[in-house]
């Protein structure tokens, strides 16, 4: 028999499996963190005093509903806006005062694959020009693999329907 030929057939033996439900605390016993496998929205603040909000994995083309909550930055004060900017992938639609800060909801069309990271900007309503960056990052995915799992503050509201040619599988008839 060859090198190649070595180990190919099955050897004498047993296969031993552990018990299917062991001990609280026995050898074998999974246990997962709660911060390990958070399904929620990540926000985290960035060195500059801004926020980075990471909303997981999503669809190219799909426009997803996104509600973040931000802790309490003083110098905004109660009162929020979104300032307007010329982005057509995100808009702002709520921003609503908490005793722990401010829930922002969102909505965010992912139009392209791969790491997006979307930038609004929140100011004070007091018109003292004090204003927060906050950049909204989302992995989006091709529409051929299937459907993510959403994180807890994500929701799809719909599907862009217009695909460009080269984007789409479908042809025509020549």
């Amino acid at each position: 028999m060859d090198a190649a030929g070595k180990g190919s057939k099955a050897k004498g033996g047993s296969v031993r499996f552990a018990p299917s439900h062991p001990p609280e605390g026995a050898p074998g016993h999974v246990h997962f963190d709660e911060k390990l496998h958070d399904s929620a929205v990540m926000v985290t603040q960035e060195k500059d005093g801004g926020f980075l909000v990471k909303v997981g994995f999503l669809k190219i083309l799909h426009k997803y509903e996104i509600t973040f909550q931000l802790p309490p930055v003083p110098r905004l004060g109660k009162d929020i806006c979104a300032v307007p900017l010329p982005n057509p992938n995100l808009r702002v639609t709520g921003i609503t005062a908490l005793p722990e800060g401010h829930s922002v909801k969102c909505e965010y069309t992912a139009h392209r694959e791969g790491v997006l990271k979307e930038e609004m900007v929140l100011a004070s309503e007091t018109g003292d020009g004090a204003c927060l960056k906050v950049v909204v990052q989302a992995r989006v995915m091709d529409r051929h693999h299937g459907t993510p799992m959403l994180l807890d503050g994500v929701r799809c509201v719909g599907a862009e329907l217009e695909y460009d040619s080269e984007q789409s599988d479908w042809h025509g008839f020549d």
